[in-house]
């Protein structure tokens, strides 16, 4: 009796131990694991998954904050859970709530429709801010696992199949609308500008006042150099620029700074 109760505390310790322990690390803990009775195997399943779940949460939300920079691929022990996350309602829902910060924003500015002078502007990115490329790591089954095959994902871009991301064909009408000139400056290359433009009007969207892609004299830049240097131009102009939307921080970094920059999720991969 005694013994049994000693080992039953035995093996709660080391359970607790490993739940508590701040050095934890999951692929230590999948080394550690050897053989044991099936109950212990589901215990320690169930304590693995709960953590491997608090270090992808962990990992995704140090790539939002910028914490985590210039990764070439998701990890692999948390690929299945970025996929599970960038197609949940928690994604879309996130999306909604940063969409309703920039109204928010809106609301403090003086220009209306009946008051702007034309100089009034928008910067908005394409992928993955405008037009989703979840369809695209769905039919290859990447999500972030393998490096990006720029080839195969621009044949994919030619084909206009992109749909629009949640909540941004309203936005981008309710901003367009309020007589404020929209930019999109992407990243992508000049000679998809054709399949760029049908994509976005099948999307939803319409009315922009540029839309900025990559020239030859661009692609040696990092993107954001290209990105910095067309926000300059715009200034040049005499453009006031009210915001920045973008799924990448190389969409704000850099001067001049924009009033604002607004962020939405995207821990598929990095682009500088």
């Amino acid at each position: 009796m005694d013994r049994s109760m000693f080992l039953s505390l035995a093996l709660a310790s080391l359970l607790i131990g490993v739940v508590s322990a701040r050095d934890w690390n999951i692929l230590n803990q999948l080394k550690g694991l050897g053989s044991s009775s099936s109950s212990k195997d589901v215990v320690v399943s169930s304590v693995l998954s709960t953590n491997l779940k608090r270090y992808c949460e962990s990992w995704r939300f140090n790539v939002e904050v910028h914490n985590i920079r210039n990764f070439d691929v998701v990890p692999q022990e948390c690929v299945s859970y970025v996929e599970k996350y960038m197609t949940s309602s928690q994604y879309e829902d996130d999306v909604e709530r940063a969409v309703d910060e920039v109204t928010l924003h809106f609301g403090s500015m003086c220009c209306s429709k009946t008051k702007c002078d034309g100089m009034d502007a928008w910067i908005f990115d394409v992928d993955d801010t405008l037009l989703s490329t979840i369809p695209y790591h769905k039919n290859n089954g990447f999500f972030g696992g393998e490096k990006l095959n720029s080839t195969k994902f621009e044949g994919w871009i030619k084909k206009r199949k992109a749909p629009p991301v949640p909540h941004m064909v309203k936005l981008y009408h309710e901003i367009r609308e309020r007589g404020v000139k929209i930019f999109l400056v992407s990243s992508r290359k000049e000679y998809l500008r054709s399949a760029t433009v049908d994509n976005l009007i099948q999307a939803g969207y319409y009315g922009w006042s540029n839309l900025i892609l990559r020239g030859l004299e661009d692609e040696q830049k990092k993107v954001k150099q290209y990105k910095s240097e067309k926000r300059t131009w715009l200034i040049s102009l005499g453009y006031r620029v009210w915001g920045v939307m973008g799924d990448q921080w190389s969409s704000f970094t850099g001067c001049p700074l924009p009033k604002r920059t607004f962020k939405l999720p995207n821990s598929i991969y990095y682009v500088a």
